[in-house]
Order: structure tokens, then C-alpha cells, then sequence
């Protein structure tokens, strides 16, 4: 007859989260090593995006409307990568670690929010549409609250954004 199915090695079976590291402490799962290497938390939700979507899974494109793409490229290097970090986990289907609906700008249009050590900045973009992501506005914060000029912008840019969707 059958044996009963072996009990589970020891060793950690699951990841462990560290909030005071910001950090994933991976298993080792070689049984001659004990000691746990820390993996950064954003690499471990890329791996998690890309090893457990199905292989036809296409990113949505991200297209910038008007300056936005230069705009972008005017952020520091780290707000910058950061950036399009965020905006790749927008591509795969979920949502930005840090945002913010932006209703007052038009139905559906969210901001990213990114602190740096050179400022704060952010990413305004609408991903209801289905053809692609689209990037409306991106620019440095100066002051708390979000300046009328780029409030303005974000808006005038999605009803251009509409109206071109719509023909």
C-alpha cells in the first residue's frame, strides 16, 4: 500500500518580510547553507510579475502625451528609474506602489507619487483605455499642493487624449 507523503524539509518554505529592511529575506533552499540572502522588495514583485504571468501576456504600451516624455527625462536618475518601475507594474496590470486618483483632472487618471532625496515628483497617467498607457503630465513638485499650471495641463492634455480616442 502507500506511504504517507514525506514531511517538508526544514527550512523556510516562504518567503519572510522584513519591514524594518524593506527587504525579503529569500530561503536558501541548498541544504549545506543556512544563511538567508536579503532581496530587494521591488526585484522580488518583478520576478513574482514575471514568472508567474502566462508566457502570452503582452505589457500594454505606454505612450506620453504632449512633453511628458521629456519631462520624464528632466527627473533625476533615481526618480527616473523609479518612474519606470512604477510604470512597468502599470504595463503588467497592477498598481503603483505609491498613487493617487486624480479625478479633477478626468475619470480614470491616476498620479504617481515618488519622493527622492533631489524632490518630490510625479506622474500623471490614465490606464483605462485599453490600446495603451497613457502618460499626461510629469514635472517636480515645488510646493504641498499640486500647482493650478500643472493641474491645468493634466486636464487639457486628457481632452485632447478623448476627443482623439473618440474619431
Amino acid at each position: 500500500m502507500g506511504h504517507p507523503p514525506a514531511p517538508p524539509k526544514a527550512g523556510p518554505s516562504a518567503p519572510l518580510k522584513n519591514a524594518s529592511l524593506g527587504m525579503i529575506e529569500a530561503g536558501n533552499r541548498d541544504e549545506g547553507r543556512e544563511e538567508q540572502k536579503p532581496v530587494p522588495v521591488r526585484l522580488a514583485r518583478i520576478c513574482r510579475i514575471l514568472y508567474t504571468l502566462p508566457v502570452d501576456v503582452a505589457a500594454r504600451k505606454v505612450r506620453f502625451c504632449g512633453s511628458s516624455r521629456a519631462d520624464l527625462r528632466d527627473f533625476s536618475e533615481d526618480a527616473r528609474r523609479e518612474a519606470g518601475q512604477q510604470l512597468f507594474q502599470v504595463q503588467m496590470g497592477e498598481d503603483p506602489d505609491d498613487w493617487k486618483a486624480m479625478e479633477s483632472v478626468g475619470p480614470g487618471v491616476r498620479e504617481i507619487r515618488i519622493r527622492d532625496v533631489s524632490g518630490i515628483y510625479r506622474v500623471m497617467y490614465v490606464a483605462k483605455f485599453s490600446d495603451a498607457i497613457y502618460v499626461l503630465h510629469c514635472f517636480q513638485k515645488k510646493t504641498q499642493r499640486t500647482g493650478p499650471g500643472d493641474l491645468a495641463l493634466a486636464k487639457r492634455r486628457y481632452k485632447e487624449l478623448v476627443r482623439e480616442l473618440s474619431r
